[in-house]
């Protein structure tokens, strides 16, 4: 579907959602997360604002919090209980209804680029590990040493947990994943999706974040989701896509079906967490039922925000 060439454009990024104490945030680190926040919202937008594609402005948001150590994708992604980081992705082209993604990758710089090119240069829409690196040398898409991903923060999260202390009680954006969605000039929807998963995971475990319909939705005409929290509750509740399919078919708005599978249907099985939407007509939404997300937004009427 083409969207109105005199559509609002907008964005909206997330770096994660879950317990976030202020005890362990201090003024200092809080001022890194929105300055993180910040670049990596007027990287997208730029792109936006410029007149360019929806993908290409999600792509340019998650490159940038996948470059920052502070937030849970590419450096400073969370660690499994082997020491290792294993990295998941995905994007969805809203427009055509296209999407790539990557999941237990370990040596791709920024997993979202590889996503996409599983979805604009080959004929599948996920691959794994071994699999998804091969198609990343054939693509020449940037391999790093699996230490590149590696932080003392990181491995002071994983000895923590695996001494039997949350690290979501003690450090903030530890379990969280990175996010975009936006709509562009042309009415165009996308969202793109990254994390590292969850502190002191099983090796192969994988998150809601590349499974498309459950942590990353787009369909022109209706929405674009991407989601963050405890992966599983979201796969089973196929969170991103019931979001849009109760736009599209209830007649809900974006607020009120985010709400609702917060809320309702994922808190109702014990699961907690936030999205971020975007709906035809640039309206976002930014919806949790954690203590805090890590969360920005900003739209061509002059919104900008970005909230903790």
């Amino acid at each position: 579907m083409q969207g109105d060439p005199d559509s609002m454009y907008a964005i909206a990024i997330h770096g994660g959602a879950g317990a976030i104490p202020r005890h362990a945030l201090s003024d200092a680190r809080e001022k890194q997360y929105r300055a993180g926040l910040e670049t990596a919202l007027d990287a997208g937008y730029a792109v936006l604002e410029r007149g360019g594609p929806s993908l290409d402005a999600v792509s340019a948001a998650v490159r940038v919090l996948e470059d920052d150590p502070l937030f849970n994708a590419g450096r400073g992604a969370a660690l499994t209980r082997d020491g290792a980081a294993e990295l998941d992705a995905a994007i969805m082209d809203g427009k055509q209804q296209r999407a790539g993604a990557v999941a237990s990758v370990r040596h791709v710089k920024n997993p979202i680029e590889l996503a996409r090119r599983v979805m604009e240069k080959s004929r599948h829409v996920l691959l794994v590990g071994a699999g998804a690196e091969e198609f990343a040398l054939e693509e020449g898409v940037v391999l790093v040493p699996n230490g590149y991903f590696r932080t003392p923060e990181r491995q002071r999260q994983l000895e923590s947990e695996q001494r039997g202390h949350p690290v979501s009680d003690l450090f903030p954006a530890s379990q969280g994943t990175v996010g975009a969605v936006a709509v562009d000039q042309e009415g165009n929807l996308a969202a793109a999706t990254s994390t590292g998963g969850m502190t002191n995971k099983r090796q192969g475990r994988v998150g809601d974040s590349p499974i498309i319909g459950a942590g990353t939705y787009a369909k022109n005409g209706v929405c674009a989701v991407s989601a963050t929290g405890h992966g599983e509750y979201f796969i089973r509740c196929v969170a991103a896509y019931h979001i849009c399919a109760s736009v599209e078919y209830r007649g809900l708005t974006l607020e009120q079906a985010a709400q609702e599978m917060l809320h309702v249907i994922l808190g109702g099985l014990g699961g907690s967490g936030g999205v971020i939407g975007v709906d035809r007509q640039g309206h976002i939404v930014m919806e949790f039922s954690t203590e805090g997300m890590f969360r920005g937004a900003r739209d061509c009427l002059g919104r900008r925000e970005v909230a903790i």
